[in-house]
């Protein structure tokens, strides 16, 4: 027998290691085929249970302080100004006197009304009288014929009917003298004089432009605001609304819905609100521009809450996903309101309908649904 090389006896154990790794490293990369040809587990869809809900938001538009109550007052005959008793920012009360006027016409006017008043009481007083003696001479027979008896009545109506025409004549220009004094038709504040003593004023005629003062009430305002038709049916009376003005910023005013118009403007297709509006302090002047949050509480009863994700808007329309039987179903809605990230939605759903939380359209129509998870409902 030949004895075994020193070389071979050191070669042997480096030969066995290398065969050792080489099958190593085969195996592993067998495994690593094994997990990549494996498919990876598709996640979960998830999907909520549809419920009724009322979405509450609020708006901020901006609206206008006007007086309560507000007249320009004229002149109702022609007549110069004799004297003013009042100024801008005068307060007044109800039957303040404000301004006298003075037309010498109508003296001269009243002073002929009232004789022709009297000259046609005296005309009735005397055919009165023809009348009555008639009437009481006719009483024997055979001394007054009847037709001058009728002829007696009639002129008495007539001169009646004179005399009362006579008397509507002389209060028609007394009634016009009273013109020559305006009062305060209620309590309130002079914004605006537009004349001076000896100024002609008048229904026509230079000076009659404008009227002799502005009288508007200040302790009470009205608060107009101009609301979207989108938003017209979740007002309500009675709603309490917040607003501010520029001039006090630090402070927040607080009005109730009073009046709704009822109708659409034609031009801003919005519906006109009152707010009445106390201002004891007269802080809030007429005029003023507010801004107004008003809170939309109300709607329709038959809208549904859904997360603003689950609302699919593609080329075709708007869409919800509802899952039926394990596949997809494209329902076209309505979206109303959002808010934050909610959406109010209305269409042909149901109650506990199973809808896909996160809506897109790689989930085809009618398309299969292996792993739906059910969340909560949105509320």
């Amino acid at each position: 027998m030949q004895p075994v090389s020193t070389k071979a006896i050191i070669f042997l154990p480096v030969i066995a290691l290398a065969v050792f790794m080489q099958s190593c490293s085969t195996s592993s990369a067998h495994e690593e085929k094994k997990e990549a040809a494996a498919p990876a587990e598709a996640p979960a869809l998830e999907a909520f249970s549809l419920q009724k809900g009322q979405l509450s938001s609020t708006i901020d538009i901006p609206g206008e302080l006007v007086a309560f109550q507000r007249v320009d007052l004229y002149a109702k005959v022609s007549s110069f100004v004799k004297k003013l008793y009042v100024d801008v920012g005068s307060e007044v009360k109800t039957g303040q006197l404000l301004v006298t006027m003075e037309a010498p016409e109508l003296n001269s006017q009243l002073s002929g009304a009232e004789s022709r008043l009297k000259s046609q009481e005296a005309i009735y007083l005397s055919s009165k009288a023809t009348y009555d003696r008639l009437l009481e001479t006719s009483k024997t027979p055979g001394t007054v014929s009847q037709n001058d008896l009728d002829i007696a009545f009639a002129k008495q109506k007539s001169d009646l009917a004179q005399l009362d025409a006579a008397k509507a004549g002389y209060r028609e220009i007394g009634d016009n003298r009273n013109y020559l004094e305006i009062r305060a038709p209620f309590n309130g504040v002079i914004s605006r004089r537009n004349v001076s003593a000896g100024a002609y004023v008048g229904p026509a005629g230079k000076g009659s432009d404008l009227p002799i003062f502005t009288l508007q009430e200040q302790k009470k305002l009205r608060l107009i605001v101009a609301v979207p038709e989108a938003y017209t049916g979740y007002l309500q009376d009675n709603s309490e609304v917040d607003f501010t003005v520029n001039a006090i910023p630090d402070q927040t005013f607080k009005a109730k819905v009073t009046r709704l118009a009822g109708a659409l403007d034609e031009r801003l297709r919005a519906q006109n609100i009152e707010m009445d509006v106390t201002n004891d302090d007269k802080r809030l002047l007429p005029g003023m521009i507010a801004s107004v949050s008003i809170a939309l509480t109300g709607g329709s009863d038959k809208g549904f809450v859904v997360p603003a994700k689950a609302v699919l808007n593609s080329t075709q329309g708007i869409y919800v996903i509802k899952v039926v039987n394990n596949h997809a179903v494209w329902v076209p809605v309505k979206v109303g309101r959002k808010v934050d990230d909610k959406a109010e939605i209305f269409g042909d759903l149901a109650l506990n309908d199973v809808i896909v939380k996160t809506a897109t359209e790689e989930i085809r129509d009618s398309a299969e649904l292996k792993h739906v998870a059910l969340a909560a409902a949105v509320k």
